[in-house]
């Protein structure tokens, strides 16, 4: 029996009118976002709705909006009848991968995840870091080039997204003098991101600090359905090591590539992309072009994968 993974959105996936053809047509949907605004104690729905996008791109409601509507998405497929034999989440979409998995409850997941959003912003200055998305050099040699490149500051692989993509991060400086270096070894593309700040690398230690002390504090579940994390791309059932995998998230890379491939090692064949967007299921298809996928993130794509997934009655 071919196996079923969902997939959740990092950020970077957000838009304004995001999830509200899903809180419009769902009652089930409509009352994630409630039980998001009143775990806040403000309108994160009316964030994700309506916008504006200069609000919705502020890292600390960026995380909690995506977050909300992915789970809308999951809770909606779970009332179809629709369930995943893993699940696994892109940064922050471990978060919603969690909530999903019935590690964590919704209203822990949206206040953590707004306070990471927080944290991360205020670790480093604004101008002082950066992120550049590499294509078409590998991981090992994007490594070295970090290394070259560092000369006493911060730069090193934040996402290993697919074969041949890699995204790094660190000091402004540093990310510049590894771009140059990528281009002259042969990179298709190096582009510099548009990013409040330099996510999984060493200079995210003071946000790392202080979630953890958060996380601690959270009540954390073993979760019900097998979850493939972000930091060793290891299958974790156990409460404990989904806690620990999250207070190391904030400053390692985040592994997808390895990620889903060890899914599909698993068996899966089909990745349902839960949530914003649809970054992931192009990643997947770079990874491995046989992959089957298919995402949710409203009514009409709701009916495809329910046409294709849904039990029979």
């Amino acid at each position: 029996m071919s196996k079923v993974a969902f997939i959740f959105p990092g950020q970077g996936s957000q838009y304004p009118g995001m999830g509200r053809d899903l809180a419009q047509n769902f009652a089930l949907a409509r009352a994630v976002f409630e039980e998001a605004d009143a775990a806040l104690g403000f309108s994160i729905s009316k964030i994700c709705f309506e916008g504006p996008a200069e609000e919705l791109q502020l890292t600390a409601n960026t995380q909690p909006a995506i977050l909300t509507v992915s789970v809308a998405a999951a809770r909606v497929l779970r009332e179809k009848g629709i369930s995943a034999d893993y699940v696994a989440g892109h940064s922050l979409g471990e978060y919603s991968a969690l909530v999903a998995a019935g590690a964590l409850t919704l209203a822990d997941a949206v206040r953590l995840v707004r306070k990471r959003g927080q944290y991360m912003q205020e670790a480093v200055p604004v101008g002082e870091g950066a992120m550049a998305a590499i294509l078409g050099l590998d991981g090992a040699l994007l490594e070295e080039i970090c290394r070259e490149a560092a000369q006493g500051d911060v730069v090193s692989p934040a996402n290993l997204n697919s074969p041949g993509q890699v995204v790094i991060a660190g000091s402004s400086a540093a990310v510049g003098r590894a771009v140059d270096l990528a281009k002259g070894k042969g990179a298709k593309r190096a582009i510099m991101l548009n990013v409040s700040a330099p996510f999984h690398c060493a200079l995210m230690k003071p946000a790392q600090d202080c979630l953890i002390a958060d996380l601690d504090a959270t009540q954390v579940a073993d979760p019900q359905v097998p979850l493939v994390n972000n930091v060793g791309a290891e299958i974790v059932t156990t409460a404990s090591v989904v806690r620990e995998g999250l207070k190391q998230q904030v400053t390692a890379p985040v592994r997808w590539d390895e990620s889903i491939r060890r899914l599909r090692t698993e068996g899966v064949e089909l990745f349902v992309e839960v949530g914003p967007g649809k970054v992931l299921s192009g990643l997947v298809r770079q990874i491995d072009r046989a992959a089957e996928c298919l995402r949710v993130e409203d009514s009409v794509t709701l009916n495809d994968v329910t046409a294709r997934l849904a039990p029979t009655q």
